[in-house]
């Protein structure tokens, strides 16, 4: 690798909008975030799926055979 044109790789604190703190390395520094795995719907269980199985119900009327 050629010395002087690569950014620098630190330590990096990752703050969560719900308080989650988690430590990494990055190119980037210290930031924060909206939604981590401890928040998110799809990874806590409290995503709904009504409105999916919804959308295949419409789909099989429109193109059932009769």
């Amino acid at each position: 690798m050629k010395p002087d044109i690569h950014p620098k790789y630190v330590g990096t604190t990752i703050k969560c909008a719900c308080g989650n703190v988690i430590e990494t390395s990055s190119t980037k520094g210290d930031f924060g975030i909206d939604v981590c795995n401890m928040c998110h719907p799809f990874y806590t269980g409290k995503q709904k799926r009504s409105a999916a199985t919804g959308q295949v119900e419409k789909f099989n009327r429109r193109f059932r055979r009769n």
